[in-house]
């Protein structure tokens, strides 16, 4: 009964964290973006009498959102089939030749990569991208595909070296070759892993904000984060139409989830149980 009775303490505490920092929060975007700037001045946290819908088609012809979205959706989709099928064929090599030094020092190199600040790089990144004419959204997708590399590396390999290699070898066996191997046998298995990486991989893509800031050279390549810039000027912020965009700019990735809820779900569960 005591540790039923603690089970419940742990579980409001933790509603009440999840209430304050998540809803609150979005509670009160979704209020904001509804109001008139004058609806603000007296109390920004009451409930308008007038909703002002009319902000969220100023805030999409603002900042051209379907161009935007567009944008946003061609780099995410790329990124995520390149960066599924090369990381995972790279750690693939990497985990399955451990012991060799060439491929673990390779696994070291990835991983330490993890630890150099993106700031420290971020300007020779963009002289050697601008320099091979890469300034575009062709090119931003291959450096995504690129930073994801290290942190990817480090999940597969950990959840190849689970996979039996009595799998591989009845493979071999039957007279298929590696690269059969690994489309045959050890792909279909990292379901669980790859949804894992897709989904970090979608929210890092999709929410970025500074990769294209720096690399990205024609304004109308701009994604979703940053056409949300043109709410700020040099004197003011206009919050009502910044929170009305900022609101569209997650709805894609919210309709995603209600309607991938449960490939998210099971790969993570199916993954943790590996």
């Amino acid at each position: 009964m005591k540790k039923k009775g603690a089970n419940w303490i742990t579980t409001i505490i933790l509603a009440i964290v999840a209430l304050v920092t998540i809803i609150l929060p979005l509670y009160i975007t979704v209020l904001i973006a509804i109001k008139s700037p004058e609806q603000m001045i007296p109390n920004a946290l009451s409930f308008p009498k007038t909703l002002h819908f009319e902000n969220f088609s100023k805030a999409i012809e603002m900042t051209n959102f379907f161009g935007a979205f567009k944008n946003s959706f061609i780099i995410t989709v790329f990124v995520l089939i390149l960066t599924i099928l090369s990381n995972s064929l790279v750690a693939y090599a990497i985990a399955r030749n451990r012991d060799k030094k060439f491929f673990s020092g390779l696994y070291y190199y990835f991983v330490s990569a993890m630890f150099v600040p993106f700031p420290i790089i971020m300007l020779p990144l963009v002289k050697q991208v601008s320099s091979v004419h890469m300034d575009n959204i062709f090119g931003i997708i291959f450096v995504y595909a690129v930073f994801g590399l290290p942190f990817n590396i480090f999940l597969y390999t950990g959840y190849i070296k689970s996979i039996p290699k009595s799998l591989e070898e009845a493979a071999i066996i039957d007279g298929a070759t590696t690269f059969q191997v690994f489309r045959h046998v050890i792909f279909p298995l990292l379901k669980p892993i790859n949804a894992t990486v897709a989904i970090t991989t979608c929210l890092w893509t999709w929410n970025d904000f500074l990769m294209p800031l720096i690399l990205l050279s024609d304004s109308k390549m701009a994604t979703l984060p940053l056409v949300q810039y043109v709410f700020k000027s040099q004197f003011a912020t206009n919050y009502n139409l910044a929170f009305a965009s900022y609101l569209l700019a997650l709805l894609p990735l919210l309709i995603v989830y209600i309607f991938a809820q449960r490939w998210i779900r099971d790969g993570i569960t199916t993954g943790a149980v590996k």
